[in-house]
């Protein structure tokens, strides 16, 4: 029996990782001789994390006892969230990172005078009702902005490290709902 496939290990573990609460990021394997590495990706806390580890690693040795699928001489098991450097790729990744900020490359309108997609940043604040737009706090001519940012568009969005706390003016802005938000733009013009 061949070593699982990606597809095989995502099968497996999809059940264990909704159980809590949680989709599924994603699934990585680097198949390396004796320690051959499962990565499994969820978007959760550290305890949870734990205890995804602990029933997956049991299905996943089970599903071998009963032939499914075959480690070979052995795997590890690393059950992980994503990392800070994965783009945001869904609304409940923005919605998680609120307040933070965010480097966009390629939004709709977003070229440069050389025709490649222009980069910036923003800090993220309120998602809309249905999700299909977020509110971005940014800094232009030295006074704060609020843009509202489809998520339907073809887009690169990844959460900048800050060492510092972010600027009150602006969490205030990102405390806002999604409708407060855009309100107090029409009036900030």
């Amino acid at each position: 029996m061949p070593f699982p496939s990606a597809e095989q290990i995502i099968e497996l573990s999809r059940p264990v990782v909704e159980a809590h609460g949680y989709p599924l990021e994603g699934v990585r394997i680097h198949r390396a001789g004796k320690k051959s590495l499962v990565a499994v990706l969820v978007d959760a806390d550290s305890d949870t994390l734990e205890a995804i580890s602990n029933e997956l690693s049991g299905v996943l040795d089970a599903a071998e006892e009963a032939g499914e699928c075959s480690f070979g001489p052995g795997y590890t098991l690393e059950v992980s969230t994503p990392g800070v450097d994965t783009p945001l790729s869904a609304p409940r990744h923005w919605r998680r990172n609120r307040h933070r900020m965010v480097r966009v490359r390629g939004a709709e309108g977003a070229e440069g005078s050389d025709g490649t997609a222009e980069e910036w940043e923003g800090r993220i604040g309120a998602l809309s009702g249905d999700e299909s737009e977020v509110i971005l706090v940014r800094k232009r001519d030295k006074r704060l902005w609020v843009e509202r940012l489809r998520l339907d568009q073809e887009l690169t969005a990844v959460v900048q490290i800050e060492f510092a706390q972010p600027p009150s003016e602006q969490t205030a802005l990102t405390e806002l709902s999604f409708e407060d938000a855009t309100r107090w733009q029409e009036e900030n013009k």
